[in-house]
């Protein structure tokens, strides 16, 4: 199916071409030379306003006809890292110069919200859909089989229902991959707080992804020697409460790339940090919100393979159904590391090689 020129830009070349018309008065002693030059404004304008009339026509016939690649964007919540995703997915679709009108939803965290919004682009007949994180992928999952669903930002797609299998999905769900080297981070945490010996797992009970993590997270645990207890939330207005919990519990505190931790970070941060607390996440938005360091991945680059197969699909004709996951490969991984929240805390981090440092 050919595709013409982005819908958006014709409507906004008829706003704009709509929004420079207007009307005047003129004295009644107007000259004739006058009167002309208002009938040529005036002509000028009309022509303007039918040429804007036209464009605007022509982008709602176009739109109508289905000629630019209609796509649905689910968001869980919003935070750095599922921005970032959004952000990687929208550039590769610029990047191969596709035409497409995108619906860019979020859901702010709630469960409830994800299948409303599922629903309604299932409803408007979207080419592709695009979602964020696993409740939203779930959702939209669960109301189509038809329409081609990709998925970032999900832990482990099979794990989570979404696919029968990461390597041949066999249904209408495909993406990529956020696992994360859960085992190198738990390291990463033996290396700079050796003298830790209790760890507390923070997450949320809610998030499929995130109890995958911790399970591999109590596995590196187990390996090295530390002991470890799992404080679990809801929901975001519980963050605080079960984060000062913990105070006199742990000596140290680990929360994999879960979304409701990480949109809650700068809550975690300002309690742990004041008690001394280190944290470990999941990656590096966390990082900057006030953790101490992960070893992660990036999400931009996450979303931008998922554009990429999102332009597999359209212009392509490729089969979602046998779309195998697609993984970050480790070596794309990065040591990330907060020198304010170091120095606060008093961990030496001079012997880390390679670190982006933010503050």
């Amino acid at each position: 199916m050919k595709k013409t020129s982005k819908i958006l830009s014709l409507v906004l070349a008829g706003a704009l071409a709509l929004s420079v018309t207007g009307c005047s008065s003129a004295p009644a002693e107007t000259t004739a030379a006058a009167t002309e030059a208002a009938t040529t404004a005036e002509a000028t304008t009309a022509a303007e306003t039918t040429t804007a009339a036209e464009t605007t026509a022509e982008a709602t016939e176009a739109e109508a006809s289905g000629e630019a690649y209609k796509i649905g964007v689910i968001q869980y919540i919003q935070h750095t890292a599922l921005d970032a995703s959004n952000e990687g997915f929208i550039a590769a679709l610029d990047d191969a110069g596709i035409d497409y009108v995108v619906d860019q939803q979020n859901a702010s965290g709630e469960q409830a919200n994800c299948l409303t919004i599922a629903e309604k682009l299932v409803s408007d007949g979207n080419d592709l859909i695009l979602a964020i994180a696993t409740p939203a992928a779930q959702a939209v999952a669960g109301v189509t089989e038809d329409i081609p669903i990709l998925v970032t930002a999900v832990t482990d797609p099979a794990g989570s229902g979404l696919v029968n299998d990461n390597a041949n999905p066999g249904v209408n769900v495909s993406g990529t991959s956020d696992l994360t080297p859960v085992k190198e981070q738990i390291e990463l945490l033996h290396q700079l707080l050796p003298d830790a010996k209790n760890v507390g797992l923070l997450y949320c009970s809610a998030e499929s992804n995130s109890e995958i993590q911790i399970a591999m997270a109590k596995e590196a645990c187990d390996a090295i020697g530390l002991s470890y207890e799992e404080y679990t939330v809801p929901g975001s207005n519980e963050i605080q409460t079960v984060v000062e919990s913990m105070v006199g519990k742990v000596d140290v505190i680990y929360s994999p790339t879960d979304n409701v931790i990480a949109a809650g970070m700068a809550t975690v941060a300002m309690v742990a940090n004041d008690n001394g607390i280190p944290c470990i996440v999941g990656e590096a938005g966390m990082v900057e919100a006030g953790g101490l360091a992960t070893y992660g991945i990036d999400y931009y680059q996450l979303g931008y393979m998922a554009g990429e197969q999102a332009i597999e699909i359209l212009t392509n004709g490729a089969d979602v159904t046998a779309m195998p996951i697609g993984y970050l490969p480790a070596e794309r991984c990065a040591l990330t590391v907060n020198k304010t929240t170091a120095d606060t805390l008093g961990v030496d981090i001079s012997g880390l090689q390679n670190a982006e440092i933010v503050e």
